[in-house]
């Protein structure tokens, strides 16, 4: 059985910086498509950044590019998110997702990734 928990998260002020983290534990194969997602309240949840672990680099959505770092851990299927000059629009709670697909298919859709974290909020104050 695949899981996914996230860890990190909590307040930050504007400006900035905190690092989240997803790992994947059970079988989810050799090559899946990694990404986080973001809901703020009321709000769609949208994709943030994805990765396929088969390799190549992170695509990350316009909200992130520039600010957001997406890195892999030592550990096996571990996800770093690095989060810098955030911005009181940044507050939300952070989903890791994952599907067992080989390519991340954008833009990022709910309904590809059966596997999710619970989430983790990240509240950014002015």
């Amino acid at each position: 059985q695949v899981q996914l928990m996230e860890f990190g998260g909590g307040s930050v002020q504007t400006g900035g910086s905190l690092v989240i983290s997803c790992e994947v534990s059970g079988d989810i194969g050799t090559r899946a498509c990694m990404a986080w997602f973001r809901q703020g309240e009321g709000e769609e949840r949208e994709g943030v950044v994805s990765i396929s672990t088969g390799g190549g680099t992170p695509t990350y959505d316009d909200i992130a590019q520039g600010r957001f770092t997406l890195s892999k851990g030592n550990a096996k299927n571990t996800l770093y998110l690095r989060m810098s000059r955030l911005q009181v629009e940044d507050t939300a709670m952070y989903y890791c997702a994952a599907a067992p697909t080989e390519w991340c298919t954008w833009p990022l859709q709910q309904r590809d990734f059966p596997y999710w974290g619970q989430g983790t909020q990240v509240t950014v104050s002015s």
